[in-house]
């Protein structure tokens, strides 16, 4: 005998998609963008937010913390957003490069001109059909994940960007700034293109208000053309309150040189989700992250990086650094396919305990299906050293500057991922900043 056991949505759950059935119909895009978007939305419904079942979220049970789905964003107007804008950075200012702003989740500016570059708002992109938006989901590897499927079929704000080779050595910020009084839903989506033989220096930065626990589940795609060279960098200085939810997925051609770092201080709740694909040979790619956290946050970073071609060299390199209660989870997964000879791979993460009561997950991983291979993983947690404390404390420097010495050479070797020293420096003012509130 057996029964068909009907599984119960939650409120989310519900709520999500009855807004789907509610927008439909007034987002933008021709027919394949909705099939898409009907895919996407039907993919969720069957699995619906997962649980601790689900392998890759088994740290992380978002059917359990995400317990209400907020309104969406209502836009601002121009004068809000510009006081948004002014008071909310997550960069420092004097960070000069070609600016797309977004606040609570929509254009909130003109857009900016580059030579070699083209820009234009995913809506207008998604209307006119606009040949680049048919490789929105190229990446295999991300499409089904349950917070990359609900973007899919709620996505109307973004933007759209193609380099040229003729644009030389690009560069364009996108800076994300959420301020409200009341929580709301936001699910941003971006595209960026890079052709073969071109360079860009991407910043993705995001800030927002305390206090208000506002949902954003973002979703950047970068596909890089064979012998393009890319490096990518991600800020989240989210509000204390906010339940930040975001995704990379990057697909590298051939000769590729792809670097992604990601530095994290900012939200209650945050997962941030990398998939990468190689798919042509000869590729080198570093991923990197540094993780602050404090009080009772929560953070993810899930990695996936698939070696589906020979000759591939990658790096992935985490610290996290955890202080009161704080918890961290670093889950990373490298897959070297039957065919992915000669793959060079290697991954670390480590976790320093700045509290007795701060806890770190660390689950690295390698699936390795091909035999003339070079892969590494590893993984450590501890807390400070006493006896170089003492060296230092001995030395006249008060102990919680010396943690603090100690702390930033711990998250400073992953920075070095960062090409360009501009920016380099203003994520270590940003590491800086939050050790000095600490001391």
């Amino acid at each position: 005998m057996s029964a068909d056991v009907t599984r119960l949505r939650t409120a989310a759950e519900t709520a999500l998609l009855e807004r789907f059935g509610a927008v439909a119909s007034a987002l933008p895009g021709d027919g394949e963008t909705s099939r898409r978007r009907q895919e996407a939305i039907a993919a969720f419904a069957a699995t619906g937010l997962p649980t601790r079942r689900v392998e890759e979220f088994h740290y992380t049970d978002l059917r359990s913390l995400l317990r209400e789905a907020a309104a969406p964003a209502p836009r601002p107007d121009v004068a809000a957003a510009a006081a948004a804008l002014a008071a909310r950075r997550a960069f420092p200012a004097t960070l000069a490069i070609p600016t797309v702003d977004f606040v609570n989740g929509y254009l909130a500016a003109p857009l900016p001109a580059v030579p070699g570059v083209r820009i234009v708002a995913l809506a207008e992109a998604l209307a006119s059909g606009d040949p680049l938006t048919a490789r929105i989901g190229e990446l295999e590897l991300a499409r089904a994940n349950p917070l990359v499927a609900l973007n899919t079929a709620f996505m109307a704000e973004g933007v759209v960007i193609h380099v040229t080779k003729e644009a030389g050595d690009a560069a364009v910020q996108l800076r994300f700034v959420n301020d409200a009084d009341a929580p709301f839903m936001s699910a941003p989506r971006v595209l960026v293109a890079v052709d073969d033989g071109a360079s860009l220096d991407l910043v993705e930065t995001h800030a927002g208000v305390n206090g208000v626990a506002y949902q954003v589940n973002a979703v950047v795609e970068i596909l890089a053309g064979d012998g393009a060279r890319v490096n990518h960098t991600r800020v989240n200085a989210e509000g204390d309150a906010a339940q930040a939810f975001s995704t990379l997925a990057a697909k590298a051609g051939a000769g590729v040189n792809f670097t992604t770092f990601g530095l994290t201080s900012g939200a209650g709740l945050s997962r941030h989700q990398i998939f990468i694909g190689c798919a042509g040979e000869g590729s080198e790619l570093k991923i990197g992250g540094a993780a602050m956290l404090r009080g009772r946050q929560f953070g993810d970073v899930t990695l996936t990086l698939d070696h589906a071609v020979p000759a591939c060299v990658s790096r992935e390199l985490f610290r996290t650094a955890l202080d009161d209660e704080a918890t961290g989870v670093f889950q990373g997964k490298i897959i070297v396919r039957p065919h992915a000879q000669k793959t060079d791979g290697r991954m670390m993460s480590a976790a320093l305990l700045l509290a007795e009561n701060a806890a770190m997950n660390n689950k690295p991983e390698l699936e390795i299906f091909a035999d003339d291979v070079q892969c590494a993983h590893g993984a450590t947690c501890g807390q400070l050293d006493d006896d170089l404390l003492f060296y230092l404390m001995a030395r006249g420097l008060p102990r919680r500057e010396a943690e603090a010495l100690v702390v930033e050479a711990f998250l400073a070797e992953p920075l070095e991922f960062v090409a360009r020293e501009d920016v380099r420096d203003g994520l270590v003012a940003l590491v800086q900043g939050w050790l000095a509130q600490r001391a």
